[in-house]
């Protein structure tokens, strides 16, 4: 007997060593969402699980889904023995999660089992023992060379049982059994009163167990995980939350959500030209979470309708998930400012899923919106409005959830845009849900109260990564979109609605006063360059007549001078003077005297 002992402690140590990792026991991957993670790659290989819980938390179908994913996706054949229900129940109660037990069995990938014990017909002896128990088990691992087994349940087994020492010995014996073959088991177990199982002794006889959980909170159903041990692993050790939903089960591994994503450095749109002008002209940054916060009637769901469909326009898948309207009421709404949201859905670019929050708890909406993404690959997701989860739990839990979906969003690069409401009176730049701290652009839309109206303004409280406008910017819903204009800005501080209009009437009035004033002046300097130019014109006319009257004299005085001297030619040469000789001009000095 020591000999066989150490015989088996020696092939344990081997299988061990073998898995590559000196002081890491090898796991077999389950292939459920989220569970691989928070188990650090699956349940350990040959050595038994026990999954524990009360009626309905989902024992049988985890167990199932182990036995599926292993002869599926990782060539490992399985048995699944049950000790209540029969193979052909099993098998209808999973088609329900897309498992077709049936072809699977017929191609051998699984042997279905039901072991009939009725508790009348155990007899308590000293001899007692599970020998024709291993010889069924034996023969069905042997049929399908099974790597994986499931037991369901283990109290049918040992329902008889009242010896405490004679159960935990068959217990140990079957565990040993189940382990010198190299079986990874998975094994089934009804809670008990004040310990984790009916008997209270298989949790420690088994090297992991975990604990599922069906719990009622305000009226919402909600099913947790926890791993409460695992030999020779690390594990996470928080409740995860999960899902069986039509693709099987999924687990959402909280805890081991972090700050690894990339930050990628393209730009989107966001529909609105003038909204990205204020976003450093090119808009926000992809893989990046918007808060678009403000009092009810602000125009969140218009601006985010105008992100969903640029979205689509650039042939990206949009998931839109409401909690207030339906999806035809969104459609409709937004067709009143010129957005048709309908040819997107038509076209499969854009999907709208409408819920109360108070359908489900948080956990569940969380894994729903993980399921969605899972199923449907957006490239952007928008949640209207995440404040409605308020009523699903406390500040705290809420930011948790919300905290995770966002990790979730970023770590796919998936760019998320929330709409949040703020009470009217209360302080604006405050998210209700309190994850303004985790949002990368904050965009706060306001409503603007003068002279007894309200307008709509909008400005960035923050935009991580980017320079960004500073000034709050009126908008108007139209039917054309949502239309931005410039800040106006007046002696009081900033003009909206009609004060606006009414400022710049007046403006314009004083611009055309000015106008009007520059004119006449412009007029009276153009009367008095006309009268100048009359004038100038005038001199210069008599300028002209008196310079041509100079001329007639001249030349009068020209003409008599040359009449005198003709004259004073002939006086000389009737008296025979000399023709050649002139006689010389007389000189008058200044005195008067001749000289």
């Amino acid at each position: 007997m020591k000999s066989l002992l150490r015989m088996n402690t020696t092939a344990r140590s081997h299988r061990s060593v073998k898995s590559g990792v000196a002081g890491q026991i090898e796991k077999a991957p389950t292939g459920i969402q989220g569970l691989d993670e928070i188990t650090g790659g699956g349940f350990p290989r040959g050595r038994p699980t026990i999954l524990c819980g009360g009626p309905g938390c989902g024992k049988t179908m985890l167990a199932t889904e182990f036995l599926v994913r292993g002869a599926t996706e990782f060539g490992e054949p399985g048995v699944f023995m049950a000790f209540e229900e029969t193979a052909e129940e099993n098998t209808q109660n999973v088609a329900s999660l897309g498992f077709d037990l049936k072809s699977l069995s017929s191609r051998k990938k699984l042997l279905l089992d039901y072991v009939y014990v009725e508790r009348s017909d155990i007899q308590e002896t000293g001899e007692f023992d599970l020998e024709g128990l291993f010889i069924r088990l034996e023969n069905a691992i042997k049929t399908v060379k099974a790597k994986r087994v499931v037991l369901d349940t283990i109290e049918a087994l040992f329902s008889g049982f009242s010896n405490a020492a004679i159960l935990r010995a068959e217990l140990r014996r079957l565990f040993r059994w189940l382990k010198d073959r190299g079986m990874t088991t998975v094994i089934t177990a009804e809670r008990g009163e004040g310990s984790l199982t009916r008997q209270g002794l298989e949790e420690y006889v088994s090297d992991c167990v975990i604990l599922l959980d069906h719990r009622i909170t305000d009226q919402a159903s909600t099913r947790r995980l926890r791993v409460v041990k695992y030999r020779g692993s690390f594990h996470g050790a928080d409740e995860y939350p999960f899902l069986i939903g039509e693709r099987g089960i999924s687990v959402l591994p909280i805890s081991s959500l972090g700050l690894q994503h990339n930050a990628p450095t393209q730009r989107l749109s966001t529909g609105i030209s003038d909204l990205d002008q204020m976003l450093g002209g090119k808009g926000l940054y992809r893989g990046s979470t918007v808060l678009l916060s403000g009092t009810a009637g602000s125009g969140k769901s218009s601006i985010a309708a105008h992100f969903a469909a640029a979205a689509c326009a650039r042939g990206e898948r949009c998931l839109y998930l409401a909690f207030e309207e339906s999806a035809g009421q969104i459609t409709r709404n937004m067709r009143s400012i010129g957005i048709d949201l309908n040819k997107w859905v038509d076209k499969g670019l854009l999907r709208i899923t409408a819920q109360r929050p108070t359908q489900h708890g948080l956990e569940m909406h969380l894994l729903q919106t993980h399921t969605r993404v899972e199923e449907f690959r957006p490239r952007v997701v928008i949640v209207d409005p995440i404040t409605n989860l308020i009523t699903g739990g406390n500040d705290k839990e809420i930011r948790s959830i919300l905290t995770r979906l966002i990790d979730f969003l970023k770590g796919r690069q998936i760019t998320a845009m929330f709409t949040s409401l703020t009470s009217a009176g209360g302080e604006l730049e405050h998210s209700e849900v309190g994850v303004s701290s985790l949002i990368d652009t904050w965009l706060l839309l306001r409503d603007l109260e003068v002279n007894g109206e309200r307008n709509r303004g909008i400005y960035v409280i923050k935009s991580r990564g980017m320079a960004h406008s500073n000034q709050i910017r009126e908008f108007f819903l139209t039917g054309q979109g949502v239309k931005l204009v410039p800040a106006y800005l007046g002696v009081e501080g900033m003009l909206t609605g009609s004060a606006r209009v009414a400022q710049q009437l007046r403006e314009q009035e004083e611009t055309l006063a000015r106008q009007l004033e520059v004119e006449k002046q412009r007029m009276d300097l153009k009367s008095k360059r006309e009268a100048l130019e009359q004038t100038i014109g005038q001199l210069r006319s008599q300028f002209f007549a008196e310079e041509k009257l100079l001329e007639h004299v001249v030349a009068l005085s020209d003409r008599r001078e040359a009449r005198r001297q003709k004259g004073r030619d002939a006086m000389a040469f009737s008296r025979k003077a000399d023709r050649t000789a002139r006689p010389k001009p007389i000189s008058v000095d200044g005195a008067g005297g001749a000289r």
